[in-house]
């Protein structure tokens, strides 16, 4: 009698169901393992932002409600001009927050007011 040797149809497919079940356990969790780093690197570039209004206006003795340019700010204040999602973020007042420009709802410093 000959022997194959090789795998059945049953291993096959039981090696592709425990595929797709370790697939759909870990895809959700990448997701949102991305959309909370999203979220952190924007913080931290609103923060980066807050931090290089208020020197320059330390630095210029502007006053609370000056708003700098991106140019003014760029070069010796913060190294790039960040963005999030692509978009570039609006420079805020001396006395005022940074926001997201993408998702203001949802990226913040200080939890918005109820």
């Amino acid at each position: 009698m000959l022997r194959r040797k090789g795998f059945t149809l049953v291993e096959i497919m039981i090696v592709v169901a425990i595929i797709g079940l370790l697939a759909a356990i870990a895809i959700p969790n990448f997701v949102k393992a991305r959309t909370t780093a999203e979220k952190q690197a924007c913080i931290a570039n609103l923060k980066q932002i807050q931090g290089a209004v208020q020197i320059w206006a330390l630095d210029t003795g502007a006053l609370e409600t000056a708003t700098p340019t991106t140019g003014q700010l760029a070069p010796d204040y913060i190294k790039v001009w960040p963005k999030c999602g692509g978009t570039a973020y609006v420079v805020p007042a001396v006395d005022a927050e940074p926001v997201c420009p993408k998702k203001p709802t949802e990226h913040y410093l200080v939890a918005p007011a109820a």
